[in-house]
């Protein structure tokens, strides 16, 4: 009897003790995650999800249906807010700063910055994660876009599958295209559009704006910007390893041919007199323009007339080039604060692999949204217009969404393709840290923010303006802030080799 006890003890004790070490490992992450509510789903959890965009309309009918979904797949419902496009960055800032416990946010390299935002430990490191509920996104991912956007080793955010290679080209208004029997496709530098843009000046009326840019143009040049190209301070695209060499760009020979061109071109009248204080330009709503110049993808030309309403063409100013900064282009970060990291990673799973949900979010509902004309390719319904315009390349796997109509059915193939094509710029990968430059760096940003607008326009003389400008830059630390970027850069050549 005393045995049988012993052994109904020692089976207690047994079952006390693999529950104990069961629930342990539910709540240990290890590595670099958090893991709040564990591996199990059997605990329903609402996600609070910020996304960039305009306000739409029907975002709660689509969420209700989003919800419905989500719930049965990963017991889990979403809190989705959209914030506006230009007032994205500082409302997630201040989130971020005040500790608020949301889940995942839209970050970027051009809204609430993932680099520096990462740094300061807003995100969530990710590879763990990734690896225990992300398997279908490092799947369904080009592997550059992962590489391309780790700091230190670590991933902060997933990244959308989309293009991954940066193309620019110069844009066209076909109506004057055919008008003036323009072959653009002899069309590549800035200096090859100055015969085209005396044609439409002295053939069309004034209120026609033969270059339509706002304020934030730069003359296109073939160099990799370390902090995009409102700072001066860029490497070649070059495939000599003994040239990767940190550079003032407004010394490079390629940026003050520009500049000559640029500023005849506004003496001309080719461009708006008030270029240099034009925040924005609406000649595509207005179609009064000739040329601009826009990133590029694979059949963008289709997606820029079908939103003008009229013809848009184009021409390549570059081949394609992968840059840090574009594998940054569109992401979803998990908060520091979340407090249900797998199932965010779960549902960033299910948005990057799920055709249904992605099609949800991007399209809506179905019947009311738009229709199917077959199994892949929709048509848009007026309730799509009016009440649910979500910007597709911000929300998940692009390869995963239908076709409108008069898309060629070999879009996606045609974007990897693109993607298989595009040149690994020489910086791919590395990240500046600006910490032991960082008065330097902003009181560089600052004095590009002065000058840059008159001088990249053409609305002043470079030959004036441009040795001011780095007359200020250099007594700032510009040569200071070229020496760091490159010993860092050099150590991590090596350290990567």
């Amino acid at each position: 009897m005393a045995g049988k006890k012993a052994l109904v003890f020692m089976f207690v004790l047994m079952l006390a003790l693999s529950s104990l070490l069961a629930g342990c490992g539910s709540k240990s992450g290890g590595g670099d995650s958090k893991q709040g509510a564990g591996d199990s789903t059997e605990k329903e959890v609402k996600l609070k999800v910020y996304l960039i965009g305009g306000p739409q309309r029907d975002l709660p009918k689509v969420q209700e249906e989003i919800n419905k979904y989500v719930k049965e797949k990963i017991n889990a419902t979403l809190d989705i807010t959209m914030i506006d496009w230009g007032d994205y960055s500082k409302r997630m800032q201040v989130l971020s700063a005040s500790g608020e416990n949301f889940d995942i946010a839209f970050t970027s390299s051009w809204a609430f910055e993932y680099r520096t935002n990462a740094a300061k430990g807003a995100f969530m490191p990710l590879n763990d994660l990734l690896d225990k509920y992300g398997k279908g996104i490092k799947e369904e991912l080009d592997p550059r876009f992962l590489e391309g956007t780790k700091i230190d080793g670590k991933n902060y955010a997933v990244p959308v599958n989309k293009e991954l290679g940066e193309q620019w080209v110069w844009r066209f208004n076909k109506k004057y295209v055919d008008k003036y029997k323009i072959d653009i496709t002899k069309v590549r530098t800035l200096q090859d559009l100055e015969p085209y843009l005396k044609q439409i000046k002295e053939g069309e009326p004034e209120d026609i704006t033969p270059l339509a840019v706002p304020k934030g143009f730069k003359p296109y040049i073939p160099y990799d910007f370390i902090l995009g190209d409102e700072f001066p301070v860029a490497m070649k695209i070059q495939d000599n390893a003994s040239d990767f060499k940190f550079v003032n760009i407004l010394e490079t020979p390629e940026l003050k041919a520009s500049l000559e061109t640029i500023r005849k071109y506004y003496q001309a009248g080719y461009l708006r007199k008030d270029v240099a204080t034009l925040d924005g330009i609406d000649n595509i709503k207005t179609g009064k323009w000739f040329v601009d110049r826009e990133i590029t993808q694979p059949y963008a030309d289709l997606g820029w007339s079908r939103s003008a309403g009229y013809d848009i063409v184009s021409t390549p100013m570059q081949d394609p080039v992968v840059f840090t900064g574009s594998a940054s282009g569109s992401m979803h970060a998990i908060s520091a604060n979340s407090k249900n990291p797998e199932r965010a990673m779960m549902f960033l799973n299910l948005l990057n692999t799920d055709k249904y949900l992605r099609n949800l979010f991007s399209f809506g509902i179905e019947g009311t949204h738009y229709k199917k004309v077959s199994e892949n390719v929709i048509e848009d319904l007026p309730a799509m217009k009016d009440g649910f315009q979500m910007p597709g390349f911000a929300l998940g796997n692009m390869y995963l969404t239908y076709l409108h109509k008069e898309e060629p059915a070999d879009k996606w193939e045609a974007f990897k393709k693109f993607n298989d094509s595009a040149k690994v710029a020489p910086t791919f990968g590395f990240n500046f840290d600006v910490d032991p430059v960082k008065t330097e760096v902003a009181s560089i940003s600052a004095i590009a923010r002065e000058f840059y607008p008159a001088i990249m326009t053409g609305s002043v003389d470079p030959n004036e303006y441009l040795p001011k400008a780095m007359e200020k830059m250099k007594a700032a630390g510009l040569d200071k802030v070229i020496a760091e970027a490159q010993n860092q850069f050099d150590k991590w050549k090596a350290e990567k080799k």
